[in-house]
């Protein structure tokens, strides 16, 4: 068979339902293949957004998310998403086409090292030169992606490799790659250790990151939390680790996480933190947390024990593994008095919505998502772009029971929220659910052209549209660093008519700045069978959070 068709073949024994892709020269033989296949391709309108659409399948489905480019600058164009994938463990398989090789290194028409240039973001990365070996890359690559600390893996596969006429089975199963073998247990004598440490800890604390999640121990940390009363703070990339409507949830820590929040992790003498990278966004408000706190740190990947903050005792493994260890184990302690202080400490630190004059005439984001909680249903997916939106959403969207919460959290790349969201749409068109993407007016403008892919589809998903005509989160930091009024560069001047622009597409759209006229038009929009934009007009100076 070609193996053009064969790379297809190996795609089905993967479960591929969906690639996300745009054709070129160096894959046409797939493309061709492609014609006759039962997997569906999505024709995205920018390669840029093809991994996020991958992102926002893996995420919901919890299976590998697929997606295609061409040689050259369709290649380049999957950079950035690949590494947001990275930053976040995301399982991704992105498949790129390649000049001939006997033209690899002349600067060919549309030539790019593209595996070199994904090199530092990415869990592995192959070069096709023998079509022979394509069962086995592929087999492996999905292996790889979605074993251990998941992440994106690259197959860049030349346009002659693709045109190949081979005989070959499809008998490559068992994987056996030398020197990656994850580690799914912790070691019995750390996790003894761990165990006395919580037992003698007089104010614990359970900091859950994004690994619960893809470790898919939200069970698991729940009976653990709730076994031994144990307070949980969660990161951004862990909402949805922790129900937040649970007596034991303390919110979100870090830079722009609740103000309680960062004050009960400095409080803390002993840290749990399962699957959290511990980076700078997270810790710059802790200012007593290492002299003070002893540090258990559980993570799959041993790279990432001990490398931003010193730990006392490391647990290499899976995080549901560990927890039921844990679980197992004698760690009960009557915490009452430290869940009291907590209790002070949240009432010392209310959240605050109250907006100053005159931002309070126009619509106030953080009353906007509180409401928003009480009328999506319990099984929704949000998915937040990156800058203030992200922000509001996180901390006042309520994050409970089977909803989920998705952004950009390691490298902040905007433009995710609209293609990520299409995937979670695709991910569940069998069973549709009512999912939301969350972007400014300048995070929108960097993925609108989606627009075309969701009107086509008919995607149900809902664009909530937060415009201010700034570019919020930058303005913010300029203002915290340089005082009010010293801004530059965050200006989006132009008046854009984004009412006009839905229609171009046909898409339903709503414009609104008043937070009753929101709570009326919302419903309206859930129950519309189909794409909805509510743009949501928000003063530019509202910019606390």
């Amino acid at each position: 068979m070609l193996a053009s068709k064969l790379i297809l073949k190996c795609l089905e024994r993967e479960n591929v339902e969906f690639v996300f892709g745009y054709p070129g020269g160096a894959l046409l033989p797939l493309y061709e293949a492609l014609r006759t296949s039962p997997i569906k391709h999505i024709l995205v309108r920018n390669e840029q957004a093809g991994p996020h659409y991958a992102s926002g399948y893996a995420r919901e489905s919890g299976r590998v998310g697929v997606c295609l480019a061409t040689s050259g600058p369709g290649a380049t164009n999957l950079v950035t998403g690949i590494a947001t994938a990275y930053l976040d463990s995301i399982p991704i398989v992105a498949i790129t086409g390649q000049v001939n090789r006997d033209l690899i290194g002349t600067d060919a028409f549309q030539e790019a090292d593209i595996t070199g240039a994904t090199a530092p973001f990415t869990k592995h990365s192959y070069l096709v030169k023998d079509a022979a070996d394509i069962p086995r890359i592929i087999r492996e690559a999905f292996y790889i992606a979605s074993t251990g600390r998941p992440g994106p893996v690259l197959i860049d596969i030349p346009r002659d490799v693709q045109l190949e006429s081979i005989k070959t089975g499809l008998t490559y199963d068992k994987v056996d790659i030398l020197g990656y073998k994850p580690n799914l247990h912790g070691h019995s004598g750390q996790i003894k250790r761990a165990t006395k440490k919580i037992k003698e800890a007089e104010r614990p604390v359970i900091y859950a990151g994004g690994g619960v999640l893809l470790g898919h121990a939200e069970k698991e940390l729940l009976a653990f939390a709730e076994k031994d009363n144990i307070p949980v703070i969660t990161s951004l990339m862990g909402i949805g680790a922790f129900p937040e409507d649970h007596l034991l949830y303390c919110g979100i820590v870090g830079s722009h996480g609740y103000e309680y929040s960062n004050v009960v992790m400095n409080e803390a003498d002993l840290i749990i933190n399962i699957g959290a990278r511990m980076s700078d966004r997270a810790t710059s408000k802790l200012t007593s947390f290492e002299e003070n706190t002893d540090f258990v740190h559980i993570d799959i990947d041993p790279a990432e024990i001990g490398k931003n903050m010193e730990t006392t005792i490391p647990i290499v493994g899976d995080a549901k593994t560990v927890l039921i260890d844990f679980i197992a184990k004698d760690t009960s302690k009557d915490h009452a008095t430290w869940l009291a202080k907590i209790k002070e400490i949240k009432e010392q630190h209310p959240l605050v919505y109250d907006a100053d004059p005159p931002c309070s005439d126009l619509i106030n984001p953080k009353v906007m998502f509180r409401s928003m909680s009480e009328m999506t249903s319990d099984d929704s997916t949000l998915v937040a772009d990156v800058g203030l939106n992200q922000i509001w959403s996180a901390l006042y969207y309520h994050v409970s029971k089977e909803r989920k919460f998705f952004t950009s959290g390691g490298l902040g790349t905007m433009g995710y929220s609209i293609p990520a969201a299409c995937g979670v749409c695709f991910a569940t068109l069998d069973h549709p659910k009512e999912v939301f993407a969350v972007c400014g007016d300048g995070s929108f403008q960097m993925s609108m052209g989606e627009l075309g892919v969701i009107a086509e589809h008919q995607l149900n998903v809902k664009i909530i549209l937060i415009t201010n005509k700034k570019l919020g989160m930058v303005r913010q930091l300029q203002c915290d660093v340089y005082g009010k009024g010293h801004y530059s560069g965050t200006d989006i001047n132009f008046d854009i008519d984004f009412m006009k622009l839905a229609e171009a597409y046909s898409i339903k759209s709503y414009k609104v700045d008043k937070n009753e006229d929101f709570i009326k038009v919302l419903p309206e929009a859930i129950k519309h069978q189909g794409p909805v934009l509510i743009q949501c007009q928000v003063h530019p100076d509202f910019i606390r959070i």
